[in-house]
């Protein structure tokens, strides 16, 4: 069966099971009040951590290297930005792993470490001198 076929059906199923779990043991007033202010608190911590990327894509960039894990970490962040509006406990337990530095650098670390290594061997290059040679000049090559 096709994975996102078998996620769409899966995951409301996972959360609708939550609601329930969840809603037994602390009321249905307090799992709503739960569901809007992790929302709240995820889009704000999604907001922060997006701004903190962007700064250092740009110090990257004034390095002249190529801010690979930040273009990585703004799409999760994004990506993890939509999981905590979509309400639910596990799009919201994703979404916060994914906002979190420490999580996302656990996640994304044997991406980084192969896009590294292809950097790594695209900066050789050949040191030489060299002549500016005047077209009217008797020297010519």
């Amino acid at each position: 069966m096709n994975p996102v076929l078998l996620s769409i059906i899966l995951i409301p199923i996972l959360e609708i099971y939550l609601f329930i779990k969840i809603g037994s043991q602390i009321g249905a007033f307090y799992t709503i009040l739960l569901i809007f202010i992790t929302a709240i608190i995820g889009i704000f911590y999604a907001r922060y951590e997006g701004l903190n990327t962007i700064k250092s894509g740009f110090t990257q960039i004034v390095k002249n290297e190529v801010p690979a894990y930040e273009i990585i970490s703004g799409a999760a962040i994004a990506f993890a930005a939509i999981l905590l509006i979509v309400p639910g406990f596990a799009t919201d337990f994703v979404g916060f792993l994914l906002i979190f530095p420490i999580t996302r650098k656990l996640m994304f670390g044997n991406l980084l470490k192969k896009f590294k290594k292809k950097e790594v061997n695209r900066n050789n290059f050949i040191d030489g001198e060299f002549e500016d040679i005047e077209d009217n000049d008797d020297r010519k090559i």
